[in-house]
């Protein structure tokens, strides 16, 4: 699971935008909106950061 963690993580940014761009264009509320690209900016920054080799 620890291969497939960042891929599902960068996949699931993927559908967050996904869905806040569908909110934006069916009139959702401006804080909805942010919430859900404020989570795609969470799971696509974790996705790249475990990425990142750790030197033990």
């Amino acid at each position: 699971m620890g291969g497939a963690l960042p891929i599902l993580l960068l996949a699931l940014a993927g559908v967050l935008v996904g869905g806040a761009w569908s909110m934006h264009r069916q009139g959702a509320s401006v804080k909805a909106i942010v919430l859900v690209v404020l989570l795609a900016v969470l799971a696509a920054a974790s996705g790249v950061l475990r990425l990142i080799p750790v030197d033990s």
